[in-house]
């Protein structure tokens, strides 16, 4: 869920039991201020702010920072995380992170999800016999099938998904019990199985699919994905559907009247109402036009919520991780001195010091492409490459050594060519990301290279189509590192942007993510970082806090610091009695 979301997202969506965080790490640490519900969610992430006496009705508006340009989360570009977030009550999914990290199975969708064997792996998802789309079209292996096809990157070569891990290494995915039990049989074991048709890839309906073209070809499987990515969804699989989407103003959603789950909503209308520019989110949230907003954490922003009466807030360091990555088709950073150069002049410390330090003093350097550091597997491989150090003179004999000129004034490559200026790119509205470049800038210019600063309102697209010299973003990810590290480094994956490739570090991460020994995989995963590592390719920032502030009266919203965000629980949002 790039996000995106994805996405990782800009938000990544990945999964497996064995590689969770503790819940007292991740879900639900940081600090909580005004009291109230959330004033308790690091010491029990998964039921502060919890309210069983809610009141029947009453609306709740959730702010999104991004427009919603596709309505297909699996694709590469409409891996966007808020455009998960807003369909999180739409369309059903096998398994989804909690706030305390761990994962948890969608009990509304299965009856159970189990490995039935190793040899061949093989998984065997039980449907719910009452599960069903809206229109009475029982949920079913057809729609297990039909995703497993445009996300695999065999079925369908042109359906650029997000994520093919996973998908790719099944073998056959097939239906019996009237399609209410799938049995999904893999070629070679995927260790993050869980991740699979969870809610970081959910399900889209294969019976409205087919009527696109036929699913069985690679030009019908495309059709259908196309049509799932411009249409707005006027289909559901879970417990609201869209009323009514004003493009760039909000999503409306409502209860579905054909809900299947025991647990029906509370509220009339859940609306995720776009407001992309974050500096107005706490004015919002004071007049009462939104009542919840998950913002990225700026200074300015922070402050202003604290001051607001009737409102709580808190923090929490999870699984969303901050990084620059360059784009490895530009023939300038194609020549990795110039990336270590640039990389090596970036002083990570004070770039935390000068923007979320300022609120959260638990924020530090992120020495891992692979794991956060409170997480299960982590390992300093960064060694002593000095990235992120802000050693400026080493940074400048990289450049001297490698043979380039004007080296502190205007920046000659070897072959004679000038470097020309880089396009450094971040999310419009986000002040800490447009610091962040504006640093980078200046640590570029001690070296003679010219850096310009775009900003963009389309993360997704821009990501997708490589239009950037050096991003920054986040990651937001599940907490399964295999399938995530594959995502984000394998050579041609839906998530590596800034088409990085190291045959190398593709043969570490997919025997990693092959591998059905926890620690033998997480060895792997954490030689193939420092391959990452010295290749340049990507700079880790830091983990990034997630901040929800939210009006007293609202019930059971909390933290969630992964992919799924606070909507993971959306079905059992409310309204305290007033």
């Amino acid at each position: 869920m790039k996000r995106p979301r994805a996405a990782w997202s800009a938000v990544a969506l990945i999964a497996a039991s064995t590689l969770v965080l503790s819940a007292c790490s991740g879900g639900g640490s940081g600090s909580s201020t005004g009291g109230g519900g959330l004033a308790d969610c690091g010491q029990n992430p998964l039921t502060c702010n919890s309210a069983d006496n809610l009141q029947q009705g009453g609306q709740l508006a959730f702010a999104i920072e991004k427009n919603i340009e596709n309505w297909n989360v699996t694709t590469s570009e409409g891996n966007v995380f808020e455009s998960a977030m807003a369909l999180k009550g739409v369309l059903p999914y096998t398994f989804v992170t909690l706030p305390d990290l761990n994962v948890g199975l969608n009990k509304d969708m299965l009856v159970s999800a189990e490995q039935t064997s190793t040899d061949p792996q093989t998984i065997v998802y039980k449907i719910k016999t009452e599960a069903a789309w809206d229109d009475g079209t029982p949920i079913s292996a057809d729609d297990f099938v039909f995703n497993w096809k445009v996300q695999n990157g065999k079925d369908c070569p042109d359906c650029e998904p997000a994520l093919t891990t996973g998908y790719d290494q099944l073998a056959s995915v097939v239906g019996s019990d009237g399609g209410k039990t799938v049995t999904a049989t893999f070629a070679k074991p995927y260790t993050d199985w869980q991740n699979l048709w969870s809610s970081g890839a959910p399900l889209y309906p294969a019976h409205i699919g087919a009527k696109q073209g036929d699913v069985n070809t690679p030009a019908g499987l495309k059709a259908a994905t196309d049509y799932f990515a411009a249409t707005v969804p006027n289909y559901t699989g879970g417990p609201y559907k869209v009323e009514k989407w004003d493009p760039n103003v909000a999503l409306t959603t409502v209860p579905n009247p054909k809900w299947y789950g025991a647990t029906k909503p509370k509220l009339d209308r859940v609306i995720f109402r776009v407001i992309t520019d974050a500096t107005q989110e706490p004015t919002a949230l004071q007049n009462n036009e939104v009542q919840v907003i998950y913002p990225q954490a700026q200074v300015d922003l922070v402050q202003q919520v604290q001051n607001i009466p009737g409102v709580q807030q808190t923090q929490g360091l999870g699984l969303t991780w901050e990084h620059f990555d360059f784009n490895m088709t530009n023939p300038f950073l194609a020549a990795k001195p110039l990336r270590e150069a640039l990389y090596t002049a970036v002083n990570r410390q004070e770039i935390i010091d000068k923007t979320v330090g300022q609120f959260n003093k638990d924020v530090k350097p992120l020495n891992s492409h692979g794991f956060v550091s409170n997480q299960p597997g982590f390992e300093d491989t960064a060694g002593g490459s000095g990235q992120g150090s802000g050693d400026i003179e080493k940074a400048k004999k990289i450049l001297t050594d490698a043979g380039y000129k004007g080296v502190g004034t205007a920046l000659v490559a070897p072959d004679g060519q000038a470097v020309p200026p880089l396009r450094i790119r971040y999310t419009v509205g986000n002040a800490i990301r447009q610091s962040q470049c504006e640093l980078f800038a200046q640590y570029a210019k001690q070296l003679g290279v010219t850096v310009t600063i775009q900003p963009t309102d389309a993360l997704g697209k821009t990501l997708s189509s490589t239009d950037f010299d050096v991003i920054v973003y986040a990651f937001v990810s599940s907490p399964f590192p295999f399938a995530n590290a594959q995502q984000a480094f394998v050579t041609s994956q839906g998530g590596n942007y800034g088409k990085y490739s190291n045959p190398e570090v593709d043969r570490l991460l997919n025997e990693a993510a092959a591998s059905t020994n926890v620690d033998e995989a997480r060895k792997k995963l954490n030689d193939a970082d420092k391959l990452i590592w010295a290749d340049a390719f990507m700079l880790p920032l830091y983990q990034k806090p997630t901040f929800i502030a939210l009006r007293n009266n609202v019930g059971n919203v909390r933290n969630n610091s992964s992919l799924d965000g606070p909507p993971y629980n959306v079905l059992e949002w409310g309204l305290r009695p007033s």
